[in-house]
């Protein structure tokens, strides 16, 4: 696809993300020619990203392609690549929460679903693990209707809610425990709905209230992260995460801001400015199993894990809530679901020219 061919394209921001939003027609079918049209779509290779879309920050720099589903139950299925910024990457390893609010209200946008009423309920198959969840979200004259009084840390002022539900399908965590020993640490791998690990500030050099400023100037400290990432991706099932973007490191801790566990997230060489839906969720189903690493300090709600808790994980811009809903089935292994709170917009819906070359 030369650069005199556009390609429809919608600019949604998602929860704490942005990304560019593509129907799956409307990119090559393999997946070497359709990288390199998202490469230079978004002005990767270049730290500015300044001749594309991509707003130099893994956070702007992602892309979501959305088809009918042909599985039964499902409506869409939403396939996330994490663009690389100053390197030439396309990473599919992993699904991102913040996009998939986007997902179910550029399907309404499109029509690859009909959406009758005041709500629409869309059914999401996420591409990148298997797993699936719900959108819910308000309609206007059929449309998704963006506005509103919803709220979410991280994002200015406010817009239409949009509730995402997932999880419960594969094992929290992934090794069988709820403890490792990964590079001399103990730490937490776990996933629900994505890959994370669960360290303690203390044992990678760093306080747990450390500005994510900080953390990307501490060449120690990410060099301990990396240390641990690397040994525990293969333990994950991942295989040899160097050239990878999961599992993601997280540093938890006790609360400061009256949530139930503070964190830091490194996705995973950048650090976060808040945190990822499905990071919180991951983090939040952890914590409310005992042993496991942030379980001893965090300050959960009264009620039963099985029964569904709302957890506050404090990030560094704010409080991001996660319902989950833990529990141990008869041979002892943990399951989760979640259930979070997002907001999406649309802010361009038009057509993209990739510039000519890489």
């Amino acid at each position: 696809m030369g650069s005199s061919d556009g390609v429809r394209c919608m600019l949604l921001r998602g929860g704490t993300s942005k990304g560019a939003y593509f129907v799956a027609d409307d990119v090559p079918a393999d997946p070497e020619t359709r990288d390199d049209l998202l490469l230079r779509i978004m002005g990767t290779p270049d730290a500015r990203q300044i001749d594309g879309l991509g707003g130099a920050h893994p956070l702007t720099s992602k892309v979501a392609i959305v088809r009918r589903s042909t599985e039964p139950d499902i409506d869409v299925d939403y396939l996330f690549l994490q663009i690389g910024v100053e390197e030439a990457t396309v990473a599919t390893t992993q699904t991102c929460g913040n996009l998939l609010a986007g997902v179910g209200p550029f399907a309404v946008e499109r029509g690859l679903v009909e959406a009758e009423g005041d709500h629409a309920v869309i059914r999401i198959r996420l591409v990148n693990t298997g797993d699936v969840a719900t959108a819910t979200f308000p309609l206007e004259n059929g449309m998704p209707r963006y506005d509103g009084e919803a709220s979410i840390d991280g994002v200015p002022g406010t817009a239409a809610p949009i509730e995402l539900e997932s999880g419960g399908i594969r094992p929290l965590f992934p090794t069988g425990n709820v403890t490792d020993l990964v590079a001399g640490r103990t730490v937490t791998l776990v996933d629900n709905g994505m890959p994370v690990v669960l360290l303690r500030p203390e044992d990678v050099g760093a306080t747990g209230r450390d500005t994510p400023e900080a953390l990307e100037a501490d060449a120690a400290v990410r060099a301990a992260v990396e240390e641990v990432r690397r040994e525990a991706g293969p333990l994950m099932g991942l295989g040899d995460v160097a050239d990878q973007t999961v599992p993601k490191m997280i540093l938890v801790s006790p609360p400061a801001a009256g949530g139930a566990v503070a964190t830091r997230a490194f996705i995973p060489h950048r650090v976060h400015s808040s945190i990822g839906v499905l990071m919180a969720a991951s983090v939040a189903a952890a914590v409310c199993v005992p042993g496991a690493v942030g379980a001893d300090g965090a300050r959960l709600p009264e009620g039963e894990p099985d029964a569904g808790l709302a957890i506050d994980v404090e990030h560094p811009s704010g409080i991001l809530t996660s319902r989950v809903r833990v529990a141990a089935d008869d041979q002892g292994v943990w399951h989760a679901t979640s259930a979070s709170l997002r907001t999406a917009r649309k802010i361009f819906d038009g057509t993209v020219f990739p510039r000519p070359r890489r």
